[in-house]
């Protein structure tokens, strides 16, 4: 059966077209984020992913989807900083936390499998959608993959904090952290911030067969076996609203604005070279 692709609730909007959803089967779901020039993360791909999750949920049939990109520079680059990210932390979503808390809080519940297949640069709140999902799989020798908020002046808001210690150590969370830096993809496996490293022609075949694999169980047994991993792994919703709830708070901060207007008047978001290496230049911003 050839897979389908098409907009939510069959017509194009413009978050499905930069949200696409390619169906492998009716049990096998591939995401694609398009969404020139870099992937960066605002309202309309929230909004994409929300209509996504609203689509699980009334997919029966359906046990696992991968989130990839359709730029190998950009998986999904980082927050928007320019301001078009609408109402995404403060309205309230259907799990009771704000749109962008309440977007990985659901995918992380949902009984259906999600899988992160990573190439290029993913930094923020784009690292901390891949920590939403279920597995992360990367290129070796094509990932960017951080958390650079504190060399902006701000701190992680969408789960950064919460999930990275349960899964690297709280030493190494604190090193990416406050570090801002990238880490390529030999150094995120070795810390257990993804799964597994991949040489790039081996990363597509070892997705598609894994996923295929989870598509033939059954989704009872998916389910039930995910909700008790999830007992004893997830960080408390209360810290993830306080953490966004802070992170809301520290873009006001007078600090912060000026970082992120140096960045953005040196070429963040505008520049291809810049916006691949930006976060290299964190610790001299102010000098330069």
């Amino acid at each position: 059966m050839r897979p389908r692709a098409y907009g939510y609730s069959g017509h194009m909007s413009k978050s499905a077209a930069h949200v696409r959803v390619i169906e492998e089967t009716s049990a096998y779901w591939r995401v694609v984020f398009d969404y020139p020039p870099f992937n960066i993360v605002d309202a309309t791909i929230f909004e994409g992913l929300q209509d996504l999750l609203s689509r699980m949920d009334a997919s029966p049939g359906l046990r696992v989807v991968v989130f990839e990109s359709a730029n190998p520079d950009f998986y999904l680059a980082h927050f928007d900083l320019t301001g078009k990210t609408g109402n995404i932390t403060t309205a309230v979503g259907p799990s009771g936390l704000p749109i962008l808390m309440d977007t990985f809080v659901r995918l992380t519940r949902s009984p259906v499998a999600s899988i992160a297949k990573i190439r290029g640069c993913v930094r923020g709140v784009s690292s901390e959608f891949v920590l939403a999902c279920d597995m992360r799989f990367a290129s070796r020798e094509n990932t960017r993959l951080g958390q650079p908020e504190v060399g902006v002046g701000l701190h992680p808001g969408g789960g950064g904090t919460e999930r990275l210690p349960h899964l690297v150590g709280r030493g190494r969370a604190l090193e990416i952290i406050l570090g801002a830096n990238d880490f390529d993809g030999d150094t995120a496996e070795r810390y257990g911030y993804v799964n597994r490293a991949f040489p790039d022609a081996e990363l597509d075949g070892f997705v598609d067969s894994l996923a295929r694999r989870i598509s033939s169980f059954d989704r009872n047994a998916i389910a039930a076996a995910k909700g008790l991993v999830n007992q004893v792994s997830l960080p408390s919703a209360d810290h993830f609203l306080d953490a966004i709830t802070s992170f809301g708070t520290a873009l006001t901060w007078t600090e912060a604005q000026k970082r992120i207007q140096i960045l953005l008047e040196r070429g963040l978001q505008r520049e291809f070279d810049f916006e691949t290496r930006w976060p290299a230049v964190l610790g001299t911003l102010l000098e330069t």
